[in-house]
């Protein structure tokens, strides 16, 4: 299990709730959370997943990610 962050354009409680069903329903993604008080907003994720694979997650999700 690693512990992968991103920078994101998940900038608030509404983009949270959007990106929520993508993250929960990947079954390699143990936890996960975004700090929108981080002016990267920052993703951290627990996941056996690697970076490319979340930030595609992140995409079909409507946001864009970069591995930091």
């Amino acid at each position: 299990m690693a512990t992968l962050q991103f920078k994101t354009t998940i900038n608030c409680a509404n983009c949270v709730r959007a990106i929520t069903p993508a993250l929960n329903g990947e079954p390699a993604i143990q936890a996960w959370q975004v700090d929108t008080t981080n002016p990267d907003k920052l993703l951290t994720v627990h996941t056996t997943l690697g970076a490319p694979q979340v930030e595609a997650l992140v995409k079909e999700a409507g946001f864009e990610a970069q591995a930091v």
